[in-house]
This record gives structure tokens, sequence and C-alpha cells, in this order.
């Protein structure tokens, strides 16, 4: 049973702290915004 309990605390642990990484990675870092131009080759639209 102690097994059992120690995995469990593992589990919640590892899950908190991938928790914590993407909660700081959404708050803390901000993206670049830039402008994209896709050149589309005429032969597509004929299809």
């Amino acid at each position: 049973m102690t097994i059992l309990v120690r995995l469990l605390i593992l589990c919640l642990l590892l899950a908190g702290l991938a928790y914590a990484v993407v909660f700081a990675l959404a708050t803390l870092v901000e993206p670049d915004t830039r402008e994209t131009t896709i050149t589309i080759p005429s032969s597509k639209f004929n299809k």
C-alpha cells in the first residue's frame, strides 16, 4: 500500500510540475507577431 501511495504522490507532483510549466509559458512568454506572405501557384486554382 505504501508503494501505491508513493506512486500516486509522484504522479501528482509530476502533473503539477507540468501544469506549472504550461502556465508559466502561457503567461510569461509573449509571441512575436509578424506578417507572412505565401505565394500560391496559379496551377492550384485551375483544378
